[in-house]
Protein backbone atom coordinates (compact mmCIF):
# COMPACT_ATOMS: atom_id res chain seq x y z
CA UNK A 1 0.00 0.00 0.00
CA UNK A 2 1.37 3.11 -0.78
CA UNK A 3 2.22 5.63 1.74
CA UNK A 4 -0.39 8.69 2.84
CA UNK A 5 0.20 12.01 1.34
CA UNK A 6 -0.92 15.30 3.38
CA UNK A 7 -0.94 18.41 0.98
CA UNK A 8 -0.52 21.30 2.98
CA UNK A 9 0.82 24.85 2.19
CA UNK A 10 2.79 27.29 4.11
CA UNK A 11 3.11 26.35 7.97
CA UNK A 12 3.96 29.97 8.77
CA UNK A 13 0.52 30.97 7.50
CA UNK A 14 -2.22 28.18 6.95
CA UNK A 15 -4.23 27.33 9.64
CA UNK A 16 -6.00 24.92 7.68
CA UNK A 17 -2.99 22.95 7.05
CA UNK A 18 -1.82 23.35 10.44
CA UNK A 19 -5.15 21.51 11.72
CA UNK A 20 -4.62 18.77 8.95
CA UNK A 21 -1.25 17.87 9.77
CA UNK A 22 -1.97 18.02 14.05
CA UNK A 23 -4.97 15.45 13.03
CA UNK A 24 -2.71 13.19 11.51
CA UNK A 25 -0.18 13.31 13.75
CA UNK A 26 -2.73 12.68 16.56
CA UNK A 27 -4.09 9.50 15.09
CA UNK A 28 -0.05 7.83 14.53
CA UNK A 29 -0.86 7.94 10.57
CA UNK A 30 2.82 7.15 8.71
CA UNK A 31 2.43 10.20 6.04
CA UNK A 32 4.10 12.44 3.71
CA UNK A 33 3.65 16.48 3.74
CA UNK A 34 3.20 17.27 -0.13
CA UNK A 35 3.70 21.07 0.20
CA UNK A 36 2.02 22.83 -2.70
CA UNK A 37 3.38 25.60 -4.66
CA UNK A 38 2.85 28.90 -3.43
CA UNK A 39 3.88 30.57 -6.19
CA UNK A 40 0.36 29.01 -7.33
CA UNK A 41 -2.20 31.77 -7.62
CA UNK A 42 -4.99 29.31 -6.43
CA UNK A 43 -3.00 28.75 -3.72
CA UNK A 44 -2.34 31.92 -2.57
CA UNK A 45 -5.67 33.26 -2.82
CA UNK A 46 -6.76 30.29 -0.79
CA UNK A 47 -4.14 30.91 1.97
CA UNK A 48 -5.92 34.70 1.29
CA UNK A 49 -9.75 33.52 1.84
CA UNK A 50 -10.65 34.55 -1.58
CA UNK A 51 -10.84 31.29 -2.79
CA UNK A 52 -12.47 27.73 -1.31
CA UNK A 53 -9.93 25.65 -4.42
CA UNK A 54 -9.74 23.08 -1.30
CA UNK A 55 -6.03 22.62 -2.52
CA UNK A 56 -5.38 22.44 1.42
CA UNK A 57 -5.40 19.96 3.53
CA UNK A 58 -5.89 17.04 1.32
CA UNK A 59 -5.22 13.84 2.55
CA UNK A 60 -4.35 10.88 0.12
CA UNK A 61 -5.23 7.42 2.04
CA UNK A 62 -5.58 3.63 1.48
CA UNK A 63 -6.75 4.57 -2.37
CA UNK A 64 -9.05 7.75 -0.99
CA UNK A 65 -9.11 11.43 -1.39
CA UNK A 66 -10.12 13.28 1.69
CA UNK A 67 -10.14 17.12 2.06
CA UNK A 68 -11.93 19.91 4.44
CA UNK A 69 -10.46 19.77 7.95
CA UNK A 70 -13.48 18.09 10.11
CA UNK A 71 -14.15 15.60 7.33
CA UNK A 72 -10.08 14.27 7.31
CA UNK A 73 -10.78 14.55 11.34
CA UNK A 74 -13.96 11.80 10.97
CA UNK A 75 -12.24 9.96 8.39
CA UNK A 76 -8.98 9.41 10.59
CA UNK A 77 -11.51 8.67 13.60
CA UNK A 78 -12.74 5.77 11.54
CA UNK A 79 -9.56 4.53 10.48
CA UNK A 80 -7.92 5.08 13.73
CA UNK A 81 -10.58 4.60 16.22
CA UNK A 82 -7.89 3.92 19.17
CA UNK A 83 -6.31 7.28 18.54
CA UNK A 84 -8.20 9.47 20.77
CA UNK A 85 -9.37 12.15 18.41
CA UNK A 86 -12.93 11.96 20.10
CA UNK A 87 -13.67 11.35 23.85
CA UNK A 88 -14.84 8.03 24.88
CA UNK A 89 -17.72 9.40 26.13
CA UNK A 90 -21.12 10.03 24.10
CA UNK A 91 -21.83 13.50 25.10
CA UNK A 92 -18.13 14.58 25.26
CA UNK A 93 -18.17 13.14 22.19
CA UNK A 94 -21.08 15.52 20.47
CA UNK A 95 -19.65 18.33 22.61
CA UNK A 96 -16.38 18.29 20.75
CA UNK A 97 -18.01 17.67 17.27
CA UNK A 98 -20.34 21.33 17.92
CA UNK A 99 -17.09 23.14 18.82
CA UNK A 100 -15.03 21.83 16.32
CA UNK A 101 -17.78 22.34 13.96
CA UNK A 102 -18.37 25.96 15.15
CA UNK A 103 -14.77 26.77 14.83
CA UNK A 104 -15.02 24.90 11.10
CA UNK A 105 -18.10 26.88 9.93
CA UNK A 106 -17.59 30.44 11.46
CA UNK A 107 -15.22 33.05 12.85
CA UNK A 108 -14.36 34.53 9.89
CA UNK A 109 -14.47 38.42 10.93
CA UNK A 110 -11.26 36.79 13.76
CA UNK A 111 -9.43 34.84 11.18
CA UNK A 112 -10.16 38.01 8.87
CA UNK A 113 -8.76 40.61 11.80
CA UNK A 114 -6.17 38.07 13.18
CA UNK A 115 -4.39 36.35 10.55
CA UNK A 116 -2.21 32.92 11.68
CA UNK A 117 1.27 33.96 11.44
CA UNK A 118 3.80 32.29 13.63
CA UNK A 119 6.70 34.56 12.98
CA UNK A 120 5.03 37.73 13.69
CA UNK A 121 4.36 38.93 17.63
CA UNK A 122 2.87 42.36 18.28
CA UNK A 123 2.93 43.98 21.56
CA UNK A 124 -0.40 45.03 21.56
CA UNK A 125 -3.05 45.53 18.59
CA UNK A 126 -5.70 46.51 18.47
CA UNK A 127 -9.04 44.56 17.20
CA UNK A 128 -11.43 45.85 15.07
CA UNK A 129 -15.13 45.64 16.51
CA UNK A 130 -16.59 43.07 14.23
CA UNK A 131 -13.80 40.54 15.39
CA UNK A 132 -14.29 41.02 19.00
CA UNK A 133 -17.63 39.04 19.41
CA UNK A 134 -15.18 35.95 17.63
CA UNK A 135 -13.30 36.60 20.31
CA UNK A 136 -15.67 36.55 23.27
CA UNK A 137 -17.18 33.07 22.18
CA UNK A 138 -14.03 31.49 21.55
CA UNK A 139 -13.64 32.01 25.28
CA UNK A 140 -16.83 31.09 26.21
CA UNK A 141 -16.01 27.56 24.67
CA UNK A 142 -13.23 27.30 26.20
CA UNK A 143 -14.19 28.38 29.71
CA UNK A 144 -17.03 26.01 28.97
CA UNK A 145 -14.86 22.84 27.95
CA UNK A 146 -12.06 23.41 30.65
CA UNK A 147 -14.41 23.42 33.54
CA UNK A 148 -16.49 20.88 32.02
CA UNK A 149 -13.77 18.17 31.61
CA UNK A 150 -10.69 19.49 33.94
CA UNK A 151 -8.01 20.37 31.31
CA UNK A 152 -5.34 20.83 30.12
CA UNK A 153 -6.69 20.42 26.87
CA UNK A 154 -10.11 21.11 26.11
CA UNK A 155 -11.74 17.23 26.99
CA UNK A 156 -9.01 16.40 29.70
CA UNK A 157 -6.52 14.93 26.85
CA UNK A 158 -6.31 15.84 23.17
CA UNK A 159 -8.98 15.96 20.68
CA UNK A 160 -9.78 16.93 17.54
CA UNK A 161 -11.29 20.01 19.50
CA UNK A 162 -7.85 21.29 20.34
CA UNK A 163 -6.37 20.75 16.74
CA UNK A 164 -9.13 22.66 15.49
CA UNK A 165 -8.51 25.54 17.85
CA UNK A 166 -4.47 25.35 18.23
CA UNK A 167 -4.00 27.63 15.30
CA UNK A 168 -6.35 30.46 17.45
CA UNK A 169 -4.28 30.25 19.91
CA UNK A 170 -1.45 31.33 17.98
CA UNK A 171 -3.30 34.24 17.05
CA UNK A 172 -4.10 35.05 20.16
CA UNK A 173 -0.39 34.96 21.31
CA UNK A 174 0.81 36.68 17.80
CA UNK A 175 -1.88 39.56 18.23
CA UNK A 176 -1.33 40.31 22.48
CA UNK A 177 -5.00 38.96 23.03
CA UNK A 178 -5.61 39.21 26.64
CA UNK A 179 -6.66 35.92 28.48
CA UNK A 180 -7.59 35.11 31.86
CA UNK A 181 -5.01 32.62 33.57
CA UNK A 182 -7.05 29.77 32.95
CA UNK A 183 -7.19 30.07 29.40
CA UNK A 184 -3.97 31.50 29.17
CA UNK A 185 -3.08 28.31 30.75
CA UNK A 186 -4.92 26.13 28.11
CA UNK A 187 -2.98 28.53 25.36
CA UNK A 188 0.16 27.53 27.21
CA UNK A 189 -0.27 23.86 26.88
CA UNK A 190 -0.93 23.60 23.15
CA UNK A 191 2.22 25.83 22.44
CA UNK A 192 4.53 23.36 25.06
CA UNK A 193 2.90 20.17 22.58
CA UNK A 194 5.30 18.80 21.10
CA UNK A 195 3.42 18.41 18.23
CA UNK A 196 2.67 22.44 17.39
CA UNK A 197 6.62 22.60 18.55
CA UNK A 198 7.64 20.59 15.32
CA UNK A 199 5.17 22.75 13.66
CA UNK A 200 6.72 25.76 14.32
CA UNK A 201 9.86 24.94 14.11
CA UNK A 202 9.29 24.08 9.99
CA UNK A 203 7.32 27.36 9.93
CA UNK A 204 9.98 29.74 11.41
CA UNK A 205 12.82 28.51 9.12
CA UNK A 206 10.39 28.95 5.99
CA UNK A 207 11.14 31.43 3.47
CA UNK A 208 8.18 31.97 1.93
CA UNK A 209 6.20 35.61 2.57
CA UNK A 210 2.98 36.81 1.59
CA UNK A 211 2.61 40.46 2.23
CA UNK A 212 -0.67 40.56 1.45
CA UNK A 213 -0.62 38.72 5.15
CA UNK A 214 1.26 41.20 6.56
CA UNK A 215 -1.32 44.00 6.49
CA UNK A 216 -2.59 45.62 10.16
CA UNK A 217 -6.02 45.53 10.25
Amino acid sequence: MARATLTISSKNYSSWSLRGWLLCRMAGLDFEEKPVDMGDPNARQELLLLSPSVLVPRLSHDGNEVWDTLAIAEYLHEVKPDAGLLPADRGARAHCRSVSGEIHSGFYNLRSALPMNLKARHASFKIFSGARPDVERVRAIWRECLTAYGGPFLFGEPTMADAMYAPVCTRFRTYAVPLEPELQAYCDTIFEWPLLAEWTEGALVEEDEIAELEVEF
